[in-house]
């Protein structure tokens, strides 16, 4: 069966993708024995089967490629066209999962200006040639929540505090069996909005994440990357990523910096002061790691000690993680189903105010709210009270 396509919407995304029609027929001819030519795809009309190939890799449903308006390529439908370089090579996964955003951004704008929401921006813009660190000290004032110890009820809380001035944050969560993962821990998006990769093996991780790309906010610098903190003050990285990431750190560490400023040195003759590095990172939520490549870049740990130390740290972690593989190999050999349901992502209250808004006011129904908001019908009460 075969019916007729917009093919300005497919070279549409395409060029979003910045995919060359090879590249696609490659991909979409996984395991054909003939693979799909080039008439087949960018003809007028086109076999539905080979339709349903294609939204296999953009997910933009069948009803997308027949609609007879062509979208235009323009730098406010999306960073991909505001932008050519990027701090991550970006796969396919990431680049879908940008592209959902960026549109759920743009109707989500919409939404707010008819519901006559004000979204405006209120922190002032900075830029790299101000100091990190007292820039962080006056953000901390205004975003930093009460600090508690556990670092998902703490990030929950970030989020909330981002809400109150207007900055819009976005979790997005992969199973584990996710075939195509997004090499992307997180991005900003002009003029106010931050996604985020949930971490579920370190949520500590997910928070310097927030917290850097609140640094790219400040800038106003977009950015999608995927963070290796190892290497957080690399002078390899670009200033505006270096700036980012010391921004992280002093918003983070606040008050404990003068402690471990203090460290002169860290050797077998101290233990490595682990004790302290735990109990900073306890209470200010880096990561160890993070706080022993501080040290290593203040030349107070030698390279061979940090590295004896990253590789214990990374030993644990794929034991761990090894270690979780196999239960749930054998939860599925036993017939054993845990945890349900995929975890849902964290609400921020702005995206939460905002549709209660928009449905009292008429411009968005019941079912639009618990789509927006992932939830089940018979939990709308709580939402709409």
């Amino acid at each position: 069966m075969k019916v007729e396509q917009n093919i300005a919407r497919l070279k549409y995304l395409l060029t979003l993708y910045k995919m060359t029609a090879d590249d696609l027929l490659l991909t979409i001819s996984e395991g054909l024995k003939n693979p799909l030519t080039k008439s087949d795809i960018l003809s007028d009309e086109i076999n539905v089967s080979h339709l349903k190939r294609i939204d296999k890799v953009f997910n933009k449903g069948l009803h997308y490629y027949l609609d007879p308006k062509s979208p235009e390529v323009s730098q406010d439908a999306s960073i991909f066209f505001r932008k050519n370089k990027f701090g991550t090579d970006l796969n396919i996964g990431a680049k879908k999962i940008v592209n959902q955003f960026e549109e759920f951004k743009i109707s989500l704008s919409a939404i707010s200006k008819l519901a006559e929401i004000n979204i405006d921006r209120t922190l002032p813009v900075y830029t790299i040639n101000d100091d990190p660190k007292n820039v962080a000290k006056k953000i901390r004032k205004k975003l930093s929540p009460e600090f508690n110890p556990i670092p998902k009820e703490f990030l929950r809380s970030l989020i909330s505090t981002f809400a109150e001035n207007n900055i819009l944050v976005f979790e997005f969560v992969e199973t584990w069996n996710k075939k195509e993962k997004a090499n992307v821990d997180g991005f900003f998006l002009n003029p106010n909005v931050i996604v985020l990769k949930r971490q579920q093996s370190s949520f500590r991780r997910e928070i310097f994440t927030l917290i850097h790309e609140l640094g790219h906010y400040l800038i106003n610098e977009e950015e999608i990357e995927e963070l290796d903190i190892s290497n957080f003050a690399s002078n390899k990285l670009s200033s505006i990523e270096r700036w980012c990431n010391n921004f992280a750190y002093q918003f983070l560490v606040g008050e404990y910096d003068r402690s471990f400023e203090e460290i002169d040195k860290a050797d077998g003759s101290n233990d490595y002061h682990f004790d302290l590095i735990e109990s900073i990172s306890k209470k200010t939520h880096l990561s160890q790691i993070a706080l022993f490549t501080k040290l290593l870049y203040q030349k107070k740990i030698s390279q061979s000690n940090y590295n004896n130390i990253k590789a214990d740290f990374d030993e644990k972690y794929r034991l761990r993680k090894e270690e979780e593989q196999k239960q749930r190999e054998l939860d599925k050999l036993q017939g054993i189903q845990k945890g349900g349901s995929t975890p849902k992502p964290i609400n921020s209250p702005l995206l939460i105010s905002t549709i209660q808004t928009a449905f009292y006011e008429g411009i968005i129904n019941e079912y639009d709210v618990c789509k927006t908001l992932n939830i089940l019908p018979d939990k709308l009460e709580k939402y709409l009270q």
